[in-house]
């Protein structure tokens, strides 16, 4: 079979390997769609795995059932999650499943970038979901991504009328304002340096955008942003910020951003030699509460099923891009620069 091997952001090849053979308990799924994720491109942080198969947005068909599977059948159409958590050790137990160990060893085999990929035992249980009818495969892709986003509005005690402020617009960014909408968010403003994508968060459902390329000479870019947020909310600031890219401005866009009593997400990472400082006294006097989040739980993952079945949100018209396995060198320079493209889905066996 085919498969996308990158090796770093400019350099995607095209290599054969074998079909993976499945055991007991797995499934081997063909890979009809596969999204590429912004986190696929943080060059710092794959390239020291490399060489190696990304891809975990997919959505598929089963092609062959192991021994043993009892709710999967050939035919069937899929979604795969690629990490799983057990579901019993002291961190699921209390609700944390992100910091789960057995979540950070799952995956598949070998990544969604390739026309067939096995899936343990352990995914075939607890990360595996047939695509409801209503579903195309494309729609499978946002699953994962939604679900993610669904896990952080969780984990910041989002709750309907809230004011909110997206720093960054790609498509997690746009995804959080989609989902805001769709769960009742008073004003949605967003941010970007791109105006394509202050274009798409308009289209997608920001009530105002705001520009944050670098202001004129004697104001402060960091203060730009919350000062302007204050004149389209009657002088309040945000009661949500989500920071969805690590640049350290945007962290400190939003500590200036948020209202009294308000929550900033941190979303996106910073590289790990990043460090910010903090106003603790404000954030103490201020009462700011401030989250991290990373992937969805199986919940979440249930819920962005549901929205999407029932078309709380349409996200057929983020995806900007349809590649064959053979351009996805091009899909992940498309994304890594970061300029006309939101959603680029990979077809593994397209022509």
């Amino acid at each position: 079979m085919r498969v996308a091997v990158y090796y770093n952001n400019k350099d995607v090849r095209l290599e054969e390997r074998p079909i993976p053979k499945i055991g007991n308990g797995e499934l081997l799924v063909k890979i009809i769609a596969s999204g590429i994720c912004g986190s696929d491109v943080m060059e710092w942080y794959r390239i020291k795995k490399a060489p190696l198969v990304l891809g975990h947005e997919i959505a598929g068909e089963v092609v062959e059932v192991g021994e043993g599977v009892k709710y999967f059948k050939k035919g069937d159409r899929v979604f795969v999650s690629h990490h799983v958590p057990c579901n019993t050790c002291y961190y699921c137990l209390n609700g944390n499943y992100s910091v789960c160990d057995t979540l950070r060893k799952t995956n598949f085999d070998p990544g969604g970038f390739s026309e067939y990929i096995r899936i343990p035992k352990i995914n075939v249980d607890s990360g595996t979901f047939k695509l409801p009818d209503e579903l195309s495969f494309e729609d499978g892709t946002f699953i994962e991504p939604l679900a993610c986003v669904l896990g952080g509005l969780n984990k910041s005690y989002f709750k309907a009328g809230q004011r909110v402020l997206i720093i960054g617009s790609g498509i997690s960014g746009l995804l959080f304002i989609k989902a805001a909408r769709a769960l009742g968010a008073g004003k949605i403003i967003a941010t970007d340096i791109n105006d394509f994508r202050l274009n798409s968060a308009k289209k997608f459902g920001a009530d105002s955008v705001i520009n944050a390329k670098p202001v004129p000479a004697g104001v402060k870019q960091e203060e730009d942003v919350p000062a302007h947020f204050k004149q389209l909310n009657n002088g309040y600031l945000a009661d949500l910020v989500v920071i969805c890219t690590g640049a350290p401005p945007a962290i400190s866009q939003a500590l200036k951003s948020v209202e009294r009593g308000g929550t900033i997400l941190f979303f996106a990472p910073a590289e790990p030699n990043v460090n910010i400082p903090i106003p603790l006294w404000d954030v103490w006097r201020d009462g700011i509460t401030m989250t991290t989040s990373y992937a969805g739980a199986p919940s979440d993952i249930a819920t962005a099923i549901e929205l999407l079945k029932a078309r709380r949100l349409i996200v057929k018209d983020m995806i900007t891009h349809r590649l064959s396995l053979s351009e996805t060198g091009l899909g992940f320079q498309l994304v890594a620069k970061a300029q006309d493209s939101i959603k680029v889905i990979i077809e593994p066996h397209k022509s």
